[in-house]
């Protein structure tokens, strides 16, 4: 096995942003767990509640997550009770999703789990710190977006 030498900050960078990403999923999904929900499905669920009609393509895109994994995803949430699916009028062949009552209360219940979660990663950082890791991180999810290689 050979082993290069890390000759630049750049080269450790996407390591430390998915090792850190799954910390904190995982810190989320311990909290969660109680609920029968994964951060994951959470994060779809969510996106319903706060736009009530959306549509399956609309999350997908929302999401960032290929249809498939939305659809898989959307039909975990009905089996659990937590949303409904309806023909959209204008798109037979797009549905529109609901929170139940049972959605809108996991997630009113769980929103400061999240939060919980993501004050105990950026403790020590201050508001402006904070503010600009955002931005920086927003750039690089823009960048990574616009990549056709």
């Amino acid at each position: 096995m050979i082993f290069l030498p890390i000759s630049s900050p750049q080269q450790f960078l996407g390591f430390l942003l998915g090792s850190t990403h799954r910390r904190i999923s995982n810190a989320f999904a311990r909290a969660l767990k109680p609920y029968d929900i994964t951060p994951e499905q959470w994060s779809v669920l969510l996106m319903i509640v706060d736009r009530e009609g959306i549509n399956q393509k609309e999350v997908a895109a929302a999401a960032a997550k290929d249809q498939p994994t939305t659809a898989r995803i959307v039909e975990l949430l009905q089996k659990k009770g937590f949303i409904t699916k309806s023909t959209s009028p204008s798109d037979r062949r797009a549905f529109l999703l609901y929170p139940t009552l049972e959605g809108q209360t996991l997630i009113e219940s769980t929103i400061p789990l999240e939060q919980q979660t993501i004050q105990t990663a950026v403790a020590g950082l201050s508001p402006d710190k904070l503010e600009e890791l955002r931005v920086m991180l927003e750039l690089i999810y823009h960048n990574t977006g616009n990549s056709h290689q």
